[in-house]
């Protein structure tokens, strides 16, 4: 057995946390590993120093141990090279990361393809496979159309440089890595870049590529949740966390798109709170709602697209001008020069003003969950060749880093109970903005919001609801509000007899509305 012996301290400290476990499974410590037979180090370098170690030495001869040094090679930090990377290249590259980064990366798969290539993801976080509690998680797509390999390219690039820059000590990349988990997807569509891929570069068009393996658009095929929503402006119903229709399950089974069931799947078990997915073929951040309220019954070339706005249509509205203004050419008039012209609208479209999509993943983000996430139209090429990703990257980098940065606007905090107990599942309601969201079982929320002045209502079935003024004046950091609910009991306690009459009405109301709720289950 060859190696560097270690110090005395270090064999005393394992010793004492592993003694208790052996003698649990009937075995006893050791004896070649006596610690008072190892060396007694003082010198912090001989036995953990950062630079310098032991020569190796076999352990029958630790008692003549050499003093001299050598220095241990720094790590490689990671190159970014401009070409495009097939599936087993891109995992490669995530292997160096986890080595080259052990501290802030780690790989984990979320499932499988149509034809079995998996979905990778690339967590950087200063806690990996962690949730820390009130951090905000965020997710970037890429590859959705697999024929669109821009976005993937770029996401592989912002993996390599974020690692780099984190060994380098950049004080802004650090900073955001310790304070937002991101979790990066370079291709949701592996089986339409692998058909994409072969072809010949002078032979690449629009569609190739673009569908899965079975045939089916991506982005037109989850849950048309704003159709349904727009149904409930005008009969009334809820606009936020809407439940999938149960007629979209049969007719979108797992059989035939795997792919939109583990993003479902996925969506669902993070508390995203920012997103982002990336396209190719034209140049623009776009943003909710992706169809128009009002869709005439006969189609006319020469009917003007209609704006849909969503309740948070000013939140949305920052989050694609953030991109586009860091981005090298998106929003410049005489650079952008993609078909349709975004440059002359800064950059920036909502979608069902450019045309409407039905079952896009966007709006699907944020019907059903806590999720705001946008479009970003990468460039007018959908496969553009090695030569220009040198400077597509260039264009892309400080869009990427500054849209993760607005995981930290707004406010957040933590709802709890009397008891210092999470609130799950409260509502957390912006005055002047008809969109909700909910707590999550650890009673977290964060709430994108624009610099302001607002009123922040938090309610819950079983508590009395409560309300705070807060004022937003920081561009990137949260303003942290926390509640504290209280039943109907625990507030009487100090209340007077005209405040005591009015909980005992809202406790009748409640108490009512179970009633109705229970009849409405009953078979």
């Amino acid at each position: 057995m060859g190696g560097i012996p270690p110090c005395q301290s270090v064999c005393v400290e394992v010793r004492g946390r592993c003694l208790d476990v052996l003698k649990a499974i009937g075995l006893d410590w050791p004896d070649y590993l006596a610690c008072q037979s190892l060396i007694d180090c003082d010198v912090r370098n001989v036995c953990r120093g950062p630079r310098e170690v032991l020569i190796s030495v076999s352990r029958s001869s630790w008692s003549k141990i050499s003093w001299r040094m050598k220095r241990r090679k720094p790590k490689r930090r990671p190159s970014i090279h401009h070409r495009h990377h097939s599936l087993p290249a891109m995992q490669k590259i995530f292997n160096k990361l986890t080595r080259a980064c052990p501290d802030i990366t780690r790989i984990y798969k979320i499932g499988k393809s149509v034809e079995k290539r998996p979905f990778l993801v690339l967590e950087i976080s200063d806690n990996p496979g962690i949730h820390e509690i009130l951090e905000p998680e965020v997710k970037l797509i890429g590859g959705i159309h697999g024929n669109e390999v821009l976005g993937r390219e770029m996401l592989i690039h912002f993996a390599q440089y974020l690692c780099r820059e984190w060994l380098n000590g950049n004080k802004r990349i650090q900073t955001m890595i310790k304070n937002i988990r991101i979790h990066i997807m370079p291709s949701m569509n592996p089986d339409g870049y692998h058909k994409a891929s072969l072809q010949a570069p002078n032979a690449r068009d629009w569609l190739t590529g673009r569908y899965t393996a079975k045939g089916y658009d991506l982005n037109r095929n989850f849950p048309d949740l704003t159709s349904l929503v727009y149904r409930y402006e005008k009969r009334g119903g809820p606009n936020n966390h809407l439940k999938i229709p149960r007629s979209y399950w049969r007719r979108h089974t797992v059989a035939r798109l795997p792919e939109v069931h583990v993003m479902i799947n996925w969506i669902t078990r993070y508390p995203f709170v920012l997103s982002a997915q990336l396209h190719g073929g034209d140049l623009v951040a776009n943003y909710p709602y992706d169809v128009k309220r009002f869709s005439p019954k006969h189609y006319s070339r020469k009917l003007e697209p209609k704006y849909a706005a969503c309740p948070d249509d000013a939140v949305f509205r920052r989050l694609a001008t953030t991109y586009a203004a860091n981005h090298g050419i998106m929003a410049d008039p005489s650079l952008n020069t993609c078909g349709s012209r975004f440059g002359d609208d800064e950059g920036i479209t909502n979608g069902a003003a450019w045309y409407t999509v039905r079952g896009g993943m966007q709006d699907f983000n944020y019907l059903h969950t806590n999720c705001f996430e946008i479009t970003i139209e990468l460039g007018c090429q959908k496969f553009p060749p090695e030569s220009k990703l040198g400077q597509e990257w260039e264009n892309n980098k400080e869009s990427l880093i500054a849209f993760t940065e607005q995981a930290l606007i707004g406010v957040k905090g933590l709802v709890t109970d009397s008891q210092g107990k999470p609130v799950e599942k409260a509502v957390v309601k912006v005055g002047g903005i008809d969109h909700d969201i909910t707590t999550t079982r650890h009673g977290e929320y964060w709430r994108l919001l624009i610099p302001g002045n607002y009123v922040i209502t938090v309610s819950h079935e079983m508590f009395l609801p409560s309300v705070r003024n807060v004022s937003i004046s920081s561009e990137l950091e949260s303003v942290r509000e926390d509640f504290t609910l209280l039943t109907p009991l625990e507030a009487r306690e100090d209340e007077s007899e005209d405040e005591i009459s009015v909980n005992f009405v809202f406790e009748a109301s409640l108490v009512e509305s179970r009633f109705r709720h229970r009849r409405k289950q009953r078979p």
